[in-house]
C-alpha cells in the first residue's frame, strides 16, 4: 500500500485504541484511583443493544452500507448472513495516481508504432485518466477476535473484480528531421480477475456502525494475464 493510504489507517487505529479504553476503565472502576473521582455510567438495555450490533448472534442477518477510502475509493455494501459468513460488494473509482507507472508502461501496447513508415518514431509524452471504475464482490469468513479487543473480528475471503479504464495518451511523433507533431489517442480497456482479501472489522461504538481495515490482492486474467496488484483501504458502514 502507498504512504498516502497510511494517512487513513493511522487515524482509524487510533480511534480503535481509544474505544478500547472503555472496557479498561470498567475493570478498574473499583480501584482506589477511580473511587470517588468518577461516577459509574449506567447504560440502558436499549442502548446496549447498539454498542456492538453485528455481534448479537440471535439477530442475524445484518446489512451494512458505507464508504471505503483507499484503492478503490468506493461505496461499500455488506450482507452479514451469519456470525461467520458475509458477502461484500464495493463499487467505486481506482486510485489512479497509484497506477501512473503502470499506465505509462502500457503506452507501447496501445501506440501506433506498428503502423509507422520509414524512420518515423513515436514516444510517450503523458497521459490523463478520464475514468477508472472498479466493481468487486467478495465472500468473507469472519472470526471473533474479542480476546484482543472487544468488538473486533478478523476476516479472510476471495472474490472477483472487474475494471473499466478510459485513458487519453499524448505522444510525440517524429516523422523526419524537419517534420514532427504532437498527438493524442484514447484507450478504453476492460479487464477482470480474482481477488483475495484479509481484514479487521471493529464494532464497539454507541452507534450501529462498524469500521474496517483491509488489504486485497488483485490478479488480472484478461488484458494483462499475470499482473498482480495489491490494494487496500479503510472504511465505515452503517449497520442495520
Amino acid at each position: 500500500m502507498s504512504f498516502a493510504l497510511f494517512r487513513y489507517i493511522i487515524p482509524l487505529l487510533f480511534c480503535i485504541l481509544l474505544a478500547g479504553q472503555s472496557p479498561a476503565q470498567k475493570r478498574h472502576k473499583n480501584s482506589s484511583f477511580y473511587k470517588g473521582r468518577y461516577k459509574s455510567v449506567k447504560v440502558s438495555k436499549a442502548k446496549a443493544k447498539v454498542v456492538c450490533p453485528i455481534f448479537e448472534h440471535s439477530k442475524y442477518p445484518y446489512q451494512g452500507i458505507g464508504i471505503k477510502l483507499g484503492d478503490p475509493f468506493a461505496i461499500t455494501y455488506k450482507f452479514y448472513a451469519t456470525k461467520n459468513f458475509a458477502v461484500a460488494i464495493d463499487v467505486g473509482s481506482a486510485a489512479s495516481g497509484l497506477y501512473n507507472k503502470y499506465h505509462r508502461d502500457n503506452f507501447v501496447n496501445y501506440s501506433i508504432s506498428d503502423s509507422l513508415l520509414g524512420s518515423a518514431s513515436i514516444s510517450y509524452l503523458g497521459h490523463k485518466v478520464k475514468s477508472e471504475w472498479v466493481a468487486e464482490g467478495k465472500l468473507l469468513y469472519h472470526h471473533d477476535a474479542s480476546k484482543l479487543l472487544s468488538g473486533l473480528q478478523w476476516y479472510i475471503g476471495a472474490g472477483w473484480q472487474v475494471r473499466q479504464l478510459n485513458i487519453e495518451y499524448e505522444y510525440f511523433l517524429e516523422i523526419n528531421v524537419n517534420e514532427n507533431e504532437i498527438g493524442k489517442f484514447d484507450v478504453n480497456r476492460f479487464t477482470m480477475g480474482p481477488t483475495g482479501a484479509l481484514g479487521l472489522e471493529y464494532a464497539y461504538f454507541e452507534l450501529p456502525v462498524s469500521a474496517f481495515l483491509e488489504i486485497e490482492m488483485f490478479s488480472d486474467v484478461l488484458e494483462d494475464p499475470g499482473w498482480i496488484r495489491f490494494q487496500g483501504g479503510v472504511g465505515i458502514r452503517y449497520v442495520f
